[in-house]
């Protein structure tokens, strides 16, 4: 299996050498296009993840749920509040 990344970089090898299109290199690859135009946005909540894990690792013992009033008491946006 091929990852997605990869797959991304053929078939832009694949126009740029044969001088195609975006459509007949994906096509002659069997892959999506909607595949090739992805683009990984950054993960946003970075800083509210590592505060969980901060939290986590004091309070070992505290469950999801104290640990989601805890975030909520310090201002962090969690769940749909976000």
């Amino acid at each position: 299996m091929v990852r997605p990344a990869v797959r991304r970089e053929v078939a832009g090898h694949l126009q740029v050498a044969y001088d195609t299109s975006e459509r007949r290199a994906c096509h002659a690859t069997g892959f999506g296009r909607s595949s090739q135009r992805y683009r990984k946005r950054a993960d946003p909540q970075v800083a509210l993840r590592m505060r969980l894990k901060e939290l986590a690792a004091a309070r070992v013992r505290y469950g999801y749920r104290r640990l989601h009033i805890l975030l909520r008491r310090e201002g962090w946006g969690v769940n749909h509040m976000a």
